[in-house]
């Protein structure tokens, strides 16, 4: 049985965010930007990331620098970049 947390996560998120700089933001922003993308691209390739699968249709090549422009700032992203045909974050 594991310990149970000291702080609870909303607390704690809360707390870092009312004292948060704009470099903290951007960076929660492109953490999950990038999160999303990848959970698309593997959609399409039908594997996740490294994993070996016979259901597998396609695989990465790599990612394409892209900036984002966002209230918080311009984030740089790395889109995924597929083998076969192309990706563009919906």
């Amino acid at each position: 049985m594991t310990a149970p947390d000291s702080v609870p996560l909303y607390v704690l998120t809360e707390d870092n965010l009312a004292s948060a700089s704009p470099d903290l933001l951007r960076a929660m922003i492109k953490t999950f930007a990038d999160a999303l993308m990848s959970g698309e691209a593997d959609t399409l390739c039908g594997a996740e990331y490294g994993q070996v699968s016979d259901e597998r249709v396609n695989h990465r090549n790599g990612y394409r620098p892209r900036e984002w422009d966002t209230r918080a700032g311009t984030v740089e992203l790395a889109i995924p970049k597929l083998r076969q045909g192309s990706y563009f974050p919906s």
